[in-house]
C-alpha cells in the first residue's frame, strides 16, 4: 500500500511538472505570436507625425514628393550645401546606424547630406544651420501670395464701387474687416486705434487663411503652419515686442512700482508683474499652437481607424467597417475645425489688442483719490 502511494505521489508529481513545461512552452508560443501579429499591424503614428512636423520636401502621396530648396550651413565644416531636396538619398529607420558614423556613409558622393525624417541631416554628425524653404515655409508663401491677392483685389474694388453696395469677394471680406475695426480694435485701443489697426488685421487673415490651408487635404493645403510652435512663438514674440516697446509710463509703473499698495507688498508683487508680461504672449502662443496641432491629430487618428481596422488594406470587410465609423466623425471633427480656425485666430487677434489696450491705457489716480 504505501509502495502504491508512493507510486501515485510520483507520477502526480510528474504530471504536474510536464503540465507545468507544458503551459511555459504554449505561453512562450503565444507571446511569440502575439509580437509577430503586434509587428505585422498598422501603425499609424509615423503618418500622423508626419504630418504634424515640419520637412524638406512635400509629400503628396506614395513615394511621391514634390522637392523644395535646401540652404544649409554646414556649422562643422563650415561650408554651404544649396539645392533640391530630390538629389539628396533617403534614409529609412533600419539605416539609421550606416547614416551615422560608418564609412559608407561619409564616402556619400554628396557630401554625406542625406533625408531622415523628411529633413535633411548630415551624414557624419555635423551641426547644421537649416535656412531650407521648408513645407511649412512654402506654405506661408502660399498664403501671403493668396493674402496679397484676395485684399489687392477687395482695394480696387473698393475703389471702383465707392458709395455703392459692394459685391464679389468685396461683399465677403469687408464685413469681417469691419466687425474686427469696430467690435474688437477701437473698443480695446480707442484713439489708439488707427495706428495699429492694419497689423492686427494682418495678424488675423494671416492666421486665418494658414488656419484653413491647413484643414485642406491636398496639396498646397494640408500643412500644418498654425500648429508649428516656431510660428506661434514668433506671433507671440511681435505681440510681446509691440506690447512692451508702447507701453506707458502708468504701464511700467504698475508692473515695478505698483501705486496705492505697501512697499513691502510691491517688493512681492513685482516679480508676479513681470512673470505676468512674458506669461501674456506664451499663453496665446501654446493655445495656438495647441489647437490647431490636436485638431490636426484628431483627423488624422480618425482617418487612419480606417486602415488600422483593414490592417493596410489586407481586409476589405474590416477597411468598410473603418470607414463606416471613421467617415462621420471625420466630417464632423472637421466642421468643428473650420470654427476653430476662426476663432483661434479670433482670440489671437483679440487678446492682443486687449494687451495692447492695457499697456497704453492713461491712468488717474490723484484724480481719483
Amino acid at each position: 500500500m504505501p509502495a502504491k502511494l508512493y507510486s501515485n505521489s510520483r507520477l502526480k508529481r510528474f504530471s504536474l511538472l510536464f503540465i507545468l513545461v507544458f503551459l511555459n512552452a504554449l505561453s512562450s508560443f503565444c507571446q511569440e505570436g502575439e509580437k509577430a501579429a503586434v509587428e505585422k499591424k498598422y501603425n499609424p503614428t509615423p503618418t500622423i507625425l508626419e504630418h504634424i512636423a515640419d520637412a524638406n520636401d512635400w509629400h503628396i502621396m506614395g513615394h511621391v514628393h514634390i522637392p523644395l530648396p535646401v540652404i544649409i550651413y554646414d556649422m562643422t565644416a563650415g561650408n554651404w550645401e544649396i539645392g533640391m531636396s530630390s538629389k539628396y538619398p533617403v534614409v529609412e529607420e533600419h539605416e539609421e546606424a550606416s547614416a551615422h558614423g560608418h564609412e559608407e556613409a561619409t564616402e556619400s558622393p554628396i557630401s554625406g547630406y542625406v533625408m531622415k525624417e523628411g529633413r535633411i541631416v548630415s551624414g557624419e554628425g555635423h551641426q547644421l544651420l537649416d535656412l531650407s524653404i521648408t513645407k511649412n515655409v512654402f506654405a506661408m508663401m502660399v498664403s501671403a501670395f493668396l493674402l496679397l491677392l484676395v485684399f489687392i483685389t477687395v482695394a480696387k474694388a473698393c475703389k471702383a464701387n465707392a458709395g455703392k453696395a459692394p459685391k464679389g469677394i468685396q461683399n465677403l471680406m469687408e464685413p469681417i474687416v469691419i466687425f474686427m475695426k469696430d467690435e474688437v480694435v477701437e473698443p480695446n485701443l480707442g484713439k489708439h486705434a488707427p495706428r495699429f489697426l492694419p497689423y492686427l488685421l494682418t495678424l488675423f487673415f494671416f492666421i486665418l487663411f494658414n488656419n484653413l490651408m491647413g484643414l485642406i487635404p491636398f496639396f498646397p493645403g494640408g500643412a500644418n503652419v498654425t500648429g508649428n510652435i516656431a510660428v506661434t512663438m514668433v506671433l507671440a514674440l511681435f505681440t510681446l515686442i509691440i506690447i512692451n516697446v508702447n507701453g506707458n509710463k502708468d504701464y511700467w509703473k504698475h508692473i515695478f512700482w505698483m501705486p496705492g499698495v505697501p512697499v513691502p507688498v510691491r517688493m512681492i508683487l513685482a516679480p508676479i508683474e513681470i512673470i505676468g508680461v512674458i506669461s501674456k504672449p506664451f499663453a496665446l502662443m501654446m493655445r495656438l499652437f495647441a489647437n490647431i496641432t490636436a485638431g490636426h491629430i484628431i483627423v488624422l487618428s480618425l482617418v487612419s481607424l480606417i486602415f488600422v481596422f483593414g490592417n493596410a488594406g489586407e481586409s476589405a470587410v474590416m477597411s468598410g467597417a473603418g470607414a463606416a465609423v471613421a467617415v462621420p466623425f471625420t466630417l464632423f471633427i472637421s466642421l468643428i475645425e473650420l470654427l476653430v480656425a476662426f476663432l483661434q485666430a479670433f482670440l489671437f487677434t483679440m487678446l492682443t489688442s486687449v494687451f495692447l489696450g492695457m499697456a497704453m491705457a492713461e491712468h488717474h489716480h490723484e484724480e481719483a483719490h
